[in-house]
């Protein structure tokens, strides 16, 4: 897994019925992207520091031309 800060880190539930979470990268630790990752969730505006498990995958912001 591999982010950079503005990607989206998206955590699928565990369960059928159960809430996916989602939060904005802010700090990548590492330079070759790899966790942990500085992550500001949507649901709670907290910033954590997150080591993604199976259930997580990233996802990349549409690139805006100017």
């Amino acid at each position: 897994m591999k982010a950079h800060p503005g990607d989206h880190l998206i955590v699928e539930s565990q369960t059928v019925d159960g809430p996916r979470r989602d939060g904005e990268i802010i700090a990548v630790h590492r330079a070759d992207g790899e966790p942990p990752y500085d992550v500001r969730w949507s649901d709670s505006g907290r910033v954590a520091l997150v080591f993604p498990g199976p259930d997580a995958h990233i996802g990349h912001p549409p690139h805006h031309s100017t």
